[in-house]
């Protein structure tokens, strides 16, 4: 037989690299093949001992069944090819995503009763198991499963196996494929309602900053059209040059910027499990992300290690608006796998920050001593706006009806940060995402009535 294994949309042929022999063939035994053959064993020890030779006979049948059973399995050579697909690859905490299998049978001969068998982690659910028809020469089964997880995560699913079994059930074999594929289980993320945060830039959709080019009127520098430029900018005269559209380039868009500060120190949160303040801080930076990314932001993931995603290139921000997918789809999969860090403070992070050029700052952070919250208070001197989300530790994890923290630690950070200039929220346990989104939206204008207008805003 010929087993493989196959990636989301590519086919591989089966693993031959099996041990070979009586040894193997007599692993595969079943327990009625067990049975039958220490029974015939048994009953020709009996008929030697005794002079039956009619009893014999029948010990001897028993113990050759499961033997020449073991013999045609073994020996049996299938020519299959397996694949298997992900609906979709990439899966929200929480939802289902669909696993199509597809053997093929690429022999002439028609197969056997096969029995299918995916290996999947105790997280996604139950191993599934497919029992097969006989597949005729040249065709194909297709079967399907679900898997889910509310831990997000990176799952192996494979590597297929299929288990060949004759008609009296005395032996089993396995077959394993090569090849597997991995289910990536990404944070919940929750829409976001557009509110006007205060920033150093307009949204790319609702304004432009542009900076004159170094060189002079007279000087232009074009360039090939790009999707999305002003067609207003095309040089005519060029572009009948060169024969494609071309624009002028003495003025450049500038995209603003968002930076989604995550707080991963393992000693600032407590508790574990889908519903821990961890994954509500994971979840809430996935959410900002990708609604920032939507909004038309340049935007890029820090976190308090100093580890800035999509990396650090030119600025360490998304690229144009054509990469804003793969960068979102890098910023998932790091979301999707982060976990707490060994780190003790946000020194780092605030040495990765800029001054004044930032754009807007967007933190969700655990439990601050009073030297972290000064630190994260600096944090606003280096980006043009910045929004806190403290989660409240004790609210996390005592029980509802539990007294409140006496020392009252929590508005003693709060009140530090605001200080400094950030729009800081306290997160409790259970609270939506959304609606302190929209808070920190109306606290932010209520320090701009009383402070005067901001430096800049942009519409998040």
């Amino acid at each position: 037989m010929a087993a493989g294994g196959a990636g989301q949309s590519s086919t591989g042929r089966a693993d031959k690299s099996e041990r070979s022999g009586a040894r193997t063939a007599l692993a595969g035994l079943t327990t009625r093949g067990r049975s039958f053959l220490a029974a015939g064993i048994a009953a020709a020890i009996c008929a030697y001992v005794l002079g039956q030779p009619d009893l014999l006979r029948v010990g001897l049948l028993l113990a050759a069944l499961p033997l020449i059973c073991a013999a045609v399995v073994y020996r049996t050579r299938y020519r299959v090819a397996g694949s298997r697909r992900l609906s979709p690859a990439r899966v929200p905490a929480g939802s289902e995503a669909r696993v199509h299998l597809r053997m093929d049978n690429v022999s002439r001969l028609p197969t056997g009763l096969l029995m299918l068998q995916d290996r999947v982690p105790y997280v996604l659910g139950p191993r599934p198991r497919f029992v097969l028809d006989r597949v005729e020469a040249g065709g194909r089964r297709e079967v399907s499963y679900r898997v889910r997880s509310d831990l997000r995560g990176r799952y192996p699913l494979g590597p297929l196996q299929l288990r060949l079994s004759d008609p009296f059930g005395m032996c089993e074999l396995t077959r394993a494929f090569s090849t597997y594929d991995t289910l990536t289980v990404i944070p919940r993320v929750e829409p976001l309602p557009p509110v006007r945060l205060s920033g150093e830039a307009k949204g790319y959709g609702d304004g432009r900053q542009r900076s004159l080019a170094l060189a002079g009127e007279d000087d232009v520098i074009p360039r090939a059209y790009r999707h999305g430029d002003d067609l207003r900018r095309v040089h005519w005269r060029l572009t009948a040059r060169y024969g494609e559209l071309m624009v002028r380039r003495e003025e450049q868009p500038q995209r603003s910027r968002c930076t989604v500060l995550l707080d991963t120190r393992g000693l600032a949160y407590q508790g574990a499990g889908p519903d821990s303040a961890f994954e509500w801080a994971v979840s809430g930076a996935a959410s900002a992300l990708v609604h920032m990314l939507e909004r038309g932001f340049s935007v890029r993931l820090l976190t308090d290690t100093g580890d800035s995603v999509p990396g650090e290139g030119a600025d360490g921000f998304a690229g144009p608006s054509q990469e804003s997918a793969d960068a979102a789809g890098l910023m998932m999969d790091t979301l999707a796998v982060v976990d707490h860090s060994d780190g003790t403070g946000l020194s780092r992070s605030y040495d990765v920050l800029r001054g004044g050029n930032e754009g807007l700052l967007v933190a969700f952070l655990g439990d601050l001593d009073e030297e972290q919250a000064a630190v994260a208070a600096k944090m606003r001197q280096r980006s043009g706006g910045a929004v806190a989300f403290l989660l409240d530790g004790d609210s996390w994890v005592r029980e509802p009806n539990g007294a409140p923290d006496p020392m009252n630690r929590q508005e003693e950070r709060l009140r530090m940060l605001r200080e400094a200039g950030w729009t800081a929220l306290s997160v409790p346990r259970g609270a939506s995402l959304s609606e302190l989104w929209r808070q920190a939206d109306r606290e932010r204008a209520g320090l701009t009535t009383a402070g005067g207008t901001s430096g800049g805003e942009g519409r998040a």
